[in-house]
C-alpha cells in the first residue's frame, strides 16, 4: 500500500450522493450531493442516473484539490445483488451486469459499485464493494418459513453489522473470526441478527419481519393480512407502501422520529409511551429469539443504528435483555468508514477480496 493516497468512498441514495475521502481510517473530507427531484425524474431507470451522478463526483473531487491519481481506490456501497457471503469484493464484469439491472431489486444502492468502477478504472486502480444488503450467510435451517413457496431470505443491515460487531470485538479484545454477538440495528428499518465467528446465521427480513420500526410493520397476524389484502381496499402497490413506508411509527404515532416521540412522552402522552415500550418488545423479544440461534453463548448484545442514540429505547430493551448478556451501544451507522475499513484490509492484505463470480450461482 502507498504511504500516500487517498480512498474515495461513494455511497449513493435516492436524491444524495454521500461521498468522502480516506487517508487511512481518518476521513478528510465529506461531503453530500443532492439532486432535486426535477432532476431526478428525468431517468426512467436508476441505473440511467449513472453518468449524471459520476460527472458530479468528478467535478467535486477537482473543487476539493483532489487529483484521480492521488486516489489509491475506490468503494462503493453495495446494492441488492445475487445472495453472497459477507466480505469486500473486487467489481467485476458480472457484477456489474447484475446492478445494471438489479438483480433483486432496482435500488439507489446499486449505483455504488458501478459508479466506484467508472471512476476506478480511468487510472487502473482497484474498486470495491463491502458487504452489500444481499449478503446472505444465514443457516439452511433458518430458511425454512412454514410455507414452501415463501422461504426466508435474508436482506440485512450487513455492513453496519459487521462493522460494528468488529468494533466492539477490538474493545472488548475478542477476535472477530471466534466471537459471538446478538446485534440488533435500529433505525428506519430493524436487522437483528446473530453474528457467530464472523458469520450472519439468521436474520429477520426487515421489510417483512420482526419488530415494528419508524415506517415499517415488522411481522403481521398472517390471517388478518390475508384478509386486509383481499378485502378490496388496497391495491397490491398500495398494500406494499402500508407495509413498508406507512407502518410502525407512523401508523400509531404520525411520525417516524423517534426525537419527537420522546418529547411526546415528556409531555404526557401515554399513548406514544405504550407505542414505543411496545417497539422496545419487540426488539426485546427478538433478541432473545435469536440469542437461542447460538444456544445463548453470547459474548455481547449489540445495539446499533440511528435508533440506539434513544435512551428511553436502550434503556427498555436493556432491561429485559441484560439477562442473557452485557449490552453494548455503538448508535449511529458510519457506513463511510465501514466502506473505507473494508478497503483498507485488502490493501493491507488483511484480507484477500472476493470475487463474485465465484462467491453466488
Amino acid at each position: 500500500m502507498k504511504s500516500k493516497g487517498y480512498i474515495l468512498v461513494i455511497n449513493p441514495g435516492s436524491t444524495s450522493t454521500k461521498l468522502s475521502i480516506f487517508k487511512d481510517e481518518d476521513c478528510v473530507i465529506t461531503s453530500n450531493l443532492t439532486h432535486s427531484f426535477d432532476e431526478i425524474k428525468k431517468f426512467e431507470k436508476i441505473y440511467d442516473q449513472k453518468d449524471m451522478r459520476t460527472a458530479l463526483i468528478l467535478q467535486w473531487l477537482d473543487q476539493e484539490g483532489i487529483a484521480l491519481e492521488d486516489l489509491i481506490a475506490v468503494v462503493g456501497r453495495g446494492g441488492l445483488l445475487r445472495p453472497m457471503p459477507g466480505g469486500t469484493y473486487e467489481i467485476t464484469p458480472k457484477m456489474l451486469e447484475d446492478l445494471k439491472i438489479g438483480y433483486q431489486a432496482e435500488h439507489a444502492s446499486n449505483l455504488g459499485g458501478v459508479i466506484a468502477f467508472e471512476i476506478a478504472r480511468k487510472i487502473n486502480i482497484p474498486a470495491f464493494i463491502v458487504d452489500p444488503v444481499a449478503v446472505d450467510e444465514i443457516l439452511d435451517v433458518a430458511r425454512i418459513s412454514g410455507l414452501p413457496e415463501i422461504p426466508r431470505r435474508s436482506l440485512v443491515h450487513a455492513l453496519n453489522i459487521k462493522a460494528v460487531t468488529r468494533r466492539v470485538c477490538t474493545k472488548l479484545h475478542k477476535n472477530f473470526e471466534d466471537s459471538t454477538y446478538v446485534v440488533a440495528h435500529i433505525g428506519g428499518g430493524i436487522s437483528v441478527s446473530p453474528v457467530k465467528n464472523g458469520r450472519i446465521l439468521d436474520v429477520n427480513n426487515a421489510n417483512e419481519e420482526g419488530p415494528f420500526s419508524p415506517e415499517r410493520t415488522g411481522g403481521l397476524p398472517v390471517g388478518d393480512l390475508a384478509k386486509l389484502a383481499f378485502s378490496g381496499e388496497y391495491t397490491l402497490p398500495q398494500l406494499k407502501k402500508k407495509l413498508t413506508g406507512e407502518g410502525g411509527l407512523v401508523a400509531y404515532l404520525n411520525t417516524n422520529d423517534g426525537r419527537i416521540v420522546d418529547k411526546m412522552i415528556d409531555d404526557g402522552d401515554k399513548n406514544a409511551e405504550l407505542i414505543f415500550k411496545a417497539m422496545a418488545y419487540q426488539i426485546a423479544k427478538e433478541i432473545g429469539a435469536m440469542a437461542t440461534v447460538v444456544s445463548g453463548k453470547i459474548d455481547a448484545i449489540i445495539l446499533t443504528g440511528g435508533l440506539a442514540y434513544n435512551k428511553k429505547l436502550t434503556t427498555w430493551i436493556s432491561d429485559m435483555v441484560s439477562f442473557i448478556a452485557k449490552v453494548e451501544l455503538v448508535p449511529g451507522e458510519d457506513e463511510m468508514l465501514a466502506l473505507a475499513q473494508g478497503t483498507l484490509r485488502i490493501l493491507k492484505v488483511e484480507e484477500k477480496a472476493k470475487i463474485y463470480e465465484e462467491q453466488t450461482k
